[in-house]
């Protein structure tokens, strides 16, 4: 798979709780550059980084995160203030106790009314899968599916690990051209990045794989992309 295609599917990603306007700045100038799907950053820059990028780049952010136990109502006021300030896409995570539970009912119900939040933004759903059974992630598979989000999402990346090539394939074999799906969390070379697209994901989030292209290409970009904006 060419080095462009993958990084298309990039959600270029910054989240650690100690990240500085600059280096959100940074993350953006690489987003342009290399012609990646979005950028995903925390609520606390979406402002700034909508003003910063214009209608160059769709920007990202999420909700409820990185736990999922914020309620409903805190979960929906996120949503709108993200969408308010110029968001584009919501990374949102699920109440990992309801799934727990199997209070799947109220799973749905809080994914349905953060999707009618988003007014139309596309919405990923995160199920931490690396705290799931195989029987919970096939349940979350339909869940999301009846919820009308757009993606079902791997991973946060904050938890006890991330996306696997096992879990994507469930997910594409149990939720099929109705939902995409985002592989996310310790994607750690340019061949599994390629790996999860060929398995079925359409995106991808990480902090590494810009920089794995740049070093693929040691330090240039690939034909066509734009070297002016670095």
């Amino acid at each position: 798979m060419e080095i462009q295609e993958i990084l298309a599917s990039v959600d270029h990603t910054l989240l650690t709780q100690t990240a500085t306007w600059r280096e959100i700045q940074t993350l953006c100038d690489e987003a342009l550059a290399f012609r990646v799907a979005s950028v995903c950053i925390p609520p606390a820059f979406v402002r700034q980084a909508r003003a910063y990028v214009a209608d160059a780049l769709p920007v990202g952010t999420v909700v409820g995160f990185p736990n999922g136990y914020a309620t409903t109502e805190t979960k929906c006021f996120e949503t709108a203030q993200a969408v308010a300030e110029g968001a584009d896409e919501l990374d949102m995570v699920i109440h990992l106790g309801w799934v727990k539970e199997g209070n799947y009912d109220r799973v749905l119900e809080e994914i349905a009314a953060v999707k009618a939040a988003c007014h139309g933004r596309i919405l990923k759903v995160i199920v931490e899968a690396c705290l799931l059974t195989r029987e919970e992630k096939i349940r979350m598979c339909r869940v999301v599916k009846e919820s009308g989000a757009d993606y079902i999402k791997t991973s946060t990346g904050f938890s006890t690990g991330g996306a696997t090539f096992e879990d994507v394939a469930l997910f594409a074999q149990e939720c099929g051209p109705a939902l995409k799906i985002k592989a996310a969390g310790g994607i750690g070379t340019l061949e599994d990045a390629s790996r999860f697209l060929e398995l079925g994901a359409s995106r991808l989030g990480s902090s590494r794989i810009v920089r794995l292209a740049k070093e693929a290409m040691s330090g240039g970009l690939p034909e066509g992309l734009d070297s002016k904006i670095l």
